[in-house]
Formats: C-alpha cells, sequence, structure tokens
C-alpha cells in the first residue's frame, strides 16, 4: 500500500509538471463525462447545459459566469473523428418548439466541444489576456458503464447471479421456466441459443421498465450495430465445466468475447480519458418504484462509481496508468417535481443511497458532490387548500393527456434512513406512504436575450464541475 501510495504521488506530481510546461503553449482541455441509467435526462442535461454556458443569463451560482470572466463560448468541431457529434441542435429545438417535445434518450456514445473565451481575474487579470478553454463533453450510456462489473466474473459467476436477480423480477419467471428445460451439456441449437438470447433480454427490458436499474450486460438493452450478433447471442445458464462444442461451453465463450471486444474497448478508449464525471439518477423514479427498485439503485450505483477507482484489476491498471477523474457529481435529476421545501430531503436521500459509492470514490482521491437538480424546469410551485391544511405543489403539463395539472408526490422523509432500512430489509413496499411520480411535458419558453432555458442549480453543478478551470 505505501509503495503504491508513493507510486501514485510520484505519477500525479509527473502529471502536474507536464500541465505547467504545456498549458502556455495549448489551450486547456476539459474532458467532462456524462452517464446515468435510463430516463435520468442525459440528453436534456447536455442540451441545457451547453445552451446555458452559451448564454448565462441563469447562470449566477457559476462564478466565471458571475463575474464576466466567460467573455464568450461558441461550438467547434470536436476533435474524435470517429466518435458521432451530440445532436445539440436538433435536441435543443425540440424543447423550445411552439408545442415542446422531449428529446430521443441517449442510444450511443457521442461528443460534442464547446470553447469558452476567459478573461482571467483577480490578480492575474492585467499579466494576460483572454484564453481558450475546451469543454468536451463525452456522452454514453450509463447501462454500458455498469458492465464493468462483468470483467470481474466468470460466466458461471455471472449466471448465477442473474438467475438470483430474475427469481424477483418481471419477465423473470418466464425465463427461469424456459431455462429450467435446457440441456446446457447438449451440442450448440442456434436457434435455441437466439431464441433464450431473445427472452432472456426481453426479461432485462421488463426489469429496466420497472425500476430496476442493474440490467447486465447493457448492450443487451443498447445493442446499437451489435444487435443480432453472436457477441449478444448468450443469456445465463446453470451449471458450468459444459463440454466442448456444447450450448454452455458456446454461451461461456460468447460472455468472454463480450467482455474482451465490446466491454474493454470502451472503457480504453473512451472511459479512461475522463477528467469530471456527473452521474444523473433517477432517484424519484426508483422511490415510486418501490424499496426494491431503491437497493438495486444503490447497489447499481456502488457498482458504477467503484469504475473510478483504478487498480481495481489489472486491466484498469493498463488503461488508467495512474490517472484519476479529479471530481463527480451525483445529481438527482427532475427536482421540479417537488416543491422546493423537500428538496433539502431529495438530497439528502441521494447522499445516503449513494454512500458505498462515494467513499469508493473518496478513496480513489476524487472531489464529489451530491444535489438535486432539473436541467430543465418543466413545473411552477403552488399552495393549494387540502383538507389538512396547505399543501405545496408543483403545476405543469401532463405528457400524456397535455393538460395542467398540480401534482404532490407525497412527503419525503427528512431522515433517508426511514426509506433505506425498508429498502435493504428487501420490503415489498413502502409502510407510511405511497410515491408518486408525474411526466410531465416540457413547458413552452418565451426566453429573453441572454438567458438560456430555466433550470434549477445547473449553474452550481457547472461550478462544483468546471468552475475551478474557468
Amino acid at each position: 500500500m505505501v509503495i503504491a501510495a508513493i507510486a501514485d504521488r510520484i505519477t500525479r506530481s509527473v502529471e502536474t509538471i507536464s500541465d505547467t510546461l504545456t498549458t502556455p503553449f495549448s489551450d486547456p482541455v476539459i474532458r467532462l463525462g456524462v452517464t446515468g441509467l435510463s430516463r435520468a435526462g442525459k440528453t436534456v442535461f447536455i442540451t441545457s447545459l451547453v445552451a446555458n454556458l452559451m448564454d448565462r443569463g441563469r447562470m449566477p451560482q457559476l462564478r466565471a459566469a458571475a463575474n464576466g470572466a466567460i467573455r464568450a463560448a461558441y461550438l467547434q468541431p470536436q476533435p474524435d473523428d470517429t466518435l458521432p457529434r451530440f445532436e445539440y441542435e436538433t435536441h435543443l429545438a425540440n424543447l423550445t418548439a411552439q408545442d415542446p417535445v422531449w428529446p430521443e434518450g441517449t442510444r450511443q456514445i457521442s461528443e460534442l466541444r464547446l470553447s469558452l473565451r476567459v478573461q482571467p481575474t483577480g490578480l492575474l487579470s492585467g499579466l494576460s489576456g483572454p484564453r481558450t478553454v475546451h469543454l468536451d463533453i463525452v456522452d454514453y450510456p450509463g447501462e454500458w458503464l455498469l458492465d464493468l462489473g462483468l470483467l470481474d466474473l466468470s460466466f458461471a459467476e455471472w449466471s448465477a447471479a442473474a438467475l438470483h436477480r430474475a427469481e424477483n423480477r418481471p419477465g423473470g419467471a418466464d425465463y427461469l421456466a424456459s431455462v429450467s428445460g435446457v440441456q446446457a451439456a447438449e451440442p450448440l441449437d442456434e436457434p435455441q441459443a437466439q431464441a433464450l438470447a431473445t427472452l432472456f433480454t426481453t426479461h432485462l427490458q421488463a426489469a429496466r421498465q420497472a425500476g430496476y436499474s442493474d440490467c447486465t450486460p447493457g448492450r443487451f438493452l443498447l445493442p446499437g450495430d451489435l444487435a443480432g450478433s453472436p457477441v449478444l447471442t448468450f443469456a445465463p445458464l446453470p451449471g458450468e465445466n459444459f463440454p466442448r462444442k456444447s450450448l454452455g461451453r458456446e454461451f461461456e465463450r460468447r460472455f468472454e468475447s463480450y467482455k474482451r471486444n465490446v466491454v474493454r474497448p470502451f472503457f480504453k478508449d473512451h472511459f479512461s480519458r475522463i477528467d469530471r464525471q456527473i452521474v444523473l439518477i433517477d432517484v424519484l423514479g426508483a422511490i415510486h418504484a418501490g424499496p426494491k427498485a431503491v437497493e438495486d439503485l444503490r447497489s447499481a450505483m456502488a457498482e458504477i462509481l467503484g469504475a473510478f477507482r483504478p487498480g481495481r484489476n489489472a486491466f484498469l491498471s493498463r488503461i488508467f496508468n495512474g490517472r484519476r477523474v479529479e471530481k463527480i457529481l451525483f445529481a438527482a435529476t427532475k427536482a421540479d417535481h417537488l416543491h422546493h421545501a423537500q428538496h433539502p430531503q431529495l438530497t439528502a436521500i441521494t447522499e445516503a443511497l449513494l454512500r458505498d459509492a462515494r467513499d469508493r470514490a473518496d478513496f480513489a482521491g476524487a472531489k464529489t458532490a451530491a444535489m438535486s437538480i432539473a436541467a430543465l424546469r418543466t413545473t411552477v410551485e403552488e399552495t393549494v387548500d387540502h383538507a389538512d391544511g396547505p399543501l405545496d405543489v408543483v403545476r405543469g403539463r401532463l405528457l400524456d393527456s397535455g393538460k395542467q395539472a398540480a401534482f404532490y408526490p407525497g412527503a419525503l422523509p427528512h431522515d433517508p434512513q426511514h426509506l433505506l432500512a425498508s429498502a435493504r430489509d428487501g420490503a415489498e413496499r413502502w409502510l407510511d406512504q405511497d410515491y408518486q411520480v408525474m411526466r410531465f411535458s416540457p413547458a413552452p419558453l418565451t426566453l429573453r436575450p441572454g438567458d438560456g432555458p430555466p433550470h434549477i442549480r445547473l449553474d452550481k453543478a457547472a461550478e462544483f464541475l468546471i468552475g475551478d478551470k474557468l
């Protein structure tokens, strides 16, 4: 441990010296990773962040915007020609149209470069002119990040865990019934293999729809151009030590191929180069889905954040080469679905929910924070009369009907353990509250010149993630 600590300090010192020598001759670059699980709002977050950095009237908690240090912001061609460009203009048009609609969610990795022209302030203001800071935003599905945990598992270990999870999840019973009649030691039958993979994928999709987070392998849910390929045609099976040319041995080979040809290249080529990271979490959605979904989210986020600790295995040690992600923000999204009086409870629940994940990241030397945000505010707050007295609600346009409605999701507890204890105990439902969620449409916007889309604490999030570099 002592030798590892000394080596890490030497690595960081060399990186600092290198940065000091090269910064005068090159523009600094911040690589910001944006991820989260399905429906957490990654696309909306990136779109609103870029729009509000370009028009900074709603960014008072970003110090470089408040004091005028950011003189200009503009989009430039991204540095990596092999990645799709994040479709910022299309997404912004969807959100700001006369009849706005939500953009499609993240289905593949993409990138966008926003360049900020910054004038140094304080003692340095008179010694140097404006400089350019490049913000490279890398958008990728959180489902892919969950696959990191597969690298440490054998096919037998992963199968045992997947079959156990299926026992209590939607669609799991159908898969377990089907696989119970399979003779894994029999010769491979490709139609049977495809049928099992399809049925297992259907189970994963149903589990995700029900609010569960840990639904690996992630590419089964977001296959892209790998759809139908052998590397995605396997499923968990009971047993081990299968004979050659059997179904079980072929599934084991494809599982190892998935790790080698899909998971590792993603981490080597993209994930290992990220400097700052935000992890978006639909905490309210998990609470609505029930105690088991909350516990599954806690476990999944611990696995995700474990990815930010180099040295977890030999593969990660090689690809990180001693580097660290410097800052990690855990953001509970959709804060606009709650009256601001409940935002402290949502933040406290997020911090408690992610305690295991934060401990791992803090151990890696990263600075971490948790907060509640809404990248795009869709509601207004009201207080209405109720039988028990005044009730703080939010009002917005419902996604399904288009009608305006007032909404009260239920009172979040001041002590997060009131939720987490039930989640850890495997309770079927919450004992004292029925938490609700509502799907709101984006509200029509009338923006003043210089203002980006309305939000909640997006400026505070930006200050934490990139403020020190501006």
